[in-house]
């Protein structure tokens, strides 16, 4: 069969006018294995459009998570009241209480849900920050070296709550999904705060591997400069890649350069995208 993916959260929609959008990011997997989310977006549309697409979200064997932020981690509860037990992937640090600052408040920015509460509705939390497998052929790059100089990330405002006050918060829970197909690799990114360049660049290194099929997902390209958004570009352009498909988090403006640098490699990943390796 190989492997599907079926956009079920992304901002915006294409296709089909039932489908909802929301500021968040799930990626439906149909595979040899199994079926798969990467994410579970805000919660808002989750449900909805897996009903819309005819995703059984009561078949998953796992629940693969990028990071906590909310638009990503919302939809938590709502997948594991179809689901019922079972595992959950993610990073040791996506229970971190963290806020961003905006006009002097505190604004919750992690997992909307205590652990207590995900693990009472069934979550089985495997935590890691290792490169490791989730099933045969598909990998998580658990924690990224933070390697090159031009990728600064979205850090302003952000921190962790800790015993000894705020902190700033590196985010080191970001982490990507990796499927190894017969054409290369597939890189699926949840927000890409490690830097998309760290994060193939660390795929590469663990796989051996240095075709990439695509890389499609938030590549956070939205939130930097424009010196930084060349430099990334630049880079982008050194890997061997069949296909970039930009969502979420890349922002209008870097969509719209990314596909003038890429041409015809170039595509968006919106509600309603369906992909076959």
């Amino acid at each position: 069969m190989g492997t599907k993916i079926t956009v079920l959260s992304e901002n915006t929609v294409r296709g089909r006018i039932e489908a909802l959008g929301e500021a968040g990011i799930s990626f439906f997997l149909e595979t040899d294995s199994g079926n798969y989310l990467f994410d579970t977006g805000r919660g808002h549309v989750i449900v909805h459009n897996a009903l819309v697409f005819r995703k059984d979200l009561g078949s998953l064997k796992k629940i693969l998570l990028s990071h906590s932020h909310p638009d990503h981690t919302g939809g938590l509860d709502k997948v594991l009241r179809l689901t019922g037990e079972i595992e959950v992937m993610a990073h040791p640090d996506i229970f971190l209480q963290r806020v961003r600052m905006r006009d002097r408040e505190r604004v919750p920015t992690g997992v909307p849900f205590t652990r207590d509460y995900l693990e009472a509705m069934g979550a089985r939390f495997h935590l890691s920050r290792d490169f490791g497998p989730v099933a045969p052929g598909i990998c998580l790059t658990g924690e990224v070296p933070r390697r090159t100089t031009f990728e600064t990330g979205d850090y302003a405002g952000r921190f962790l709550i800790t015993e000894d006050g705020m902190i700033p918060d590196p985010i080191l829970d970001d982490q990507s999904l990796v499927l190894d197909t017969p054409d290369g690799l597939v890189i699926v990114l949840g927000c890409a705060h490690a830097g998309i360049v760290n994060i193939i660049t660390h795929v590469l290194e663990k796989t051996g591997n240095s075709r990439v099929r695509a890389v499609l997902g938030g590549t956070h390209l939205a939130f930097s400069a424009p010196e930084q958004l060349t430099a990334s570009l630049e880079a982008l352009k050194q890997f061997d890649l069949g296909g970039i498909g930009v969502s979420h988090c890349t922002g209008l403006e870097a969509s719209a350069r990314v596909a003038r640098e890429f041409g015809n490699r170039a595509f968006y990943c919106n509600v309603g995208t369906i992909l076959e390796f």
